[in-house]
């Protein structure tokens, strides 16, 4: 009787986690098509679609310990791996592009002190 309780709450574990994954994913796709700008897009592509994918990769790794006894390294260097270059690759593509001068998109008038500080320093 234990052992189908645990089955049951594993089960609901994984789920969620894989739900919670889709979500992310999901809402991710729909940032990229509808915020206006490319660093808007870059949050939306970098944080919610690393949250994703951690969230199926945990939810494939629990799974595969659980029911098959599998210690998979390959998904947990995946979660390390996603987790650690996603957000450092967006940093870089929209340093890259304030860089080559792409403005961000705004209502109001802004200040760029990212900019002033490359002239003040003089750094290229």
């Amino acid at each position: 009787m234990i052992e189908t309780w645990i089955d049951i709450i594993v089960d609901i574990v994984v789920i969620i986690s894989l739900l919670i994954g889709t979500f992310f994913i999901f809402s991710s796709s729909v940032g990229l098509i509808r915020f206006p700008d490319v660093y808007t897009r870059l949050h939306a592509a970098t944080k919610a679609s690393t949250l994703g994918v951690a969230g199926i990769m945990i939810g494939a790794f629990i799974f595969l310990y659980i029911e098959h006894h599998i210690v998979s390294g390959k998904l947990i260097l995946g979660v390390i791996f996603v987790l650690l270059t996603a957000p450092v690759s967006g940093h870089v593509i929209s340093r890259a592009a304030h860089r080559s001068g792409v403005k961000p998109w705004s209502r109001n008038k802004l200040q760029d002190d990212y900019a002033d500080s490359f002239k003040d320093n003089s750094i290229e």
